[in-house]
């Protein structure tokens, strides 16, 4: 071990001596008025040229994949803030709406509610959807949050109320 110790130490001076004695090469040829030969070794080389990396088809593909694309058929439903998203299904009958929000899809099924909104959630990714006859709702479970407020679909906007169950049973007056 000790040899071992003493030529890495040799093996260190020797290089660090090596060092040394180039920088005083280069010093001395400075004083000796070749600085244009010094500028000209020392000059930066331009850079390379930026490659562009062609991705594989694999790998578009998958990158395609993660953004779902809006379901045909979706309705949109504009809310405050400027947010919006698509639902596709019936909410007067259907047990499962799909959700698309921020670019990817949620399938919602209907929960029992005792206050007559419309609730579909799907603890799973944490999504909430719940809609009265005036506005929707879209909360996120897993940060306690809501995403979206005073959703409306352009009939709401226009007067009309939300599609909802609850409004599907009201027998209109007479």
């Amino acid at each position: 071990m000790n040899k071992f110790l003493i030529a890495a130490i040799a093996g260190t001076l020797a290089t660090t001596s090596l060092f040394v004695s180039a920088g005083a090469t280069a010093a001395t040829a400075t004083e000796s008025g070749k600085a244009k030969a010094t500028a000209k070794t020392t000059a930066k080389r331009p850079a390379p040229a930026r490659r562009l990396i062609k991705r594989s088809p694999k790998a578009e593909a998958a990158a395609a994949a993660k953004v779902d694309p809006i379901p045909e058929g979706a309705v949109k439903w504009s809310c405050k803030d400027g947010n919006s998203f698509y639902m596709k299904g019936d909410m007067k009958r259907d047990t499962i709406v799909t959700v698309n929000w921020a670019k990817k899809d949620y399938r919602l099924p209907r929960q029992d509610t005792t206050t007559g909104a419309d609730r579909f959630h799907d603890s799973a990714s944490g999504m909430d959807l719940v809609v009265i006859p005036s506005k929707a709702m879209l909360f996120s479970d897993k940060d306690s949050s809501r995403l979206a407020d005073e959703c409306m679909t352009a009939e709401m906007a226009a007067g009309g109320a939300a599609p909802t169950q609850s409004n599907a049973l009201i027998k209109p007056a007479q």
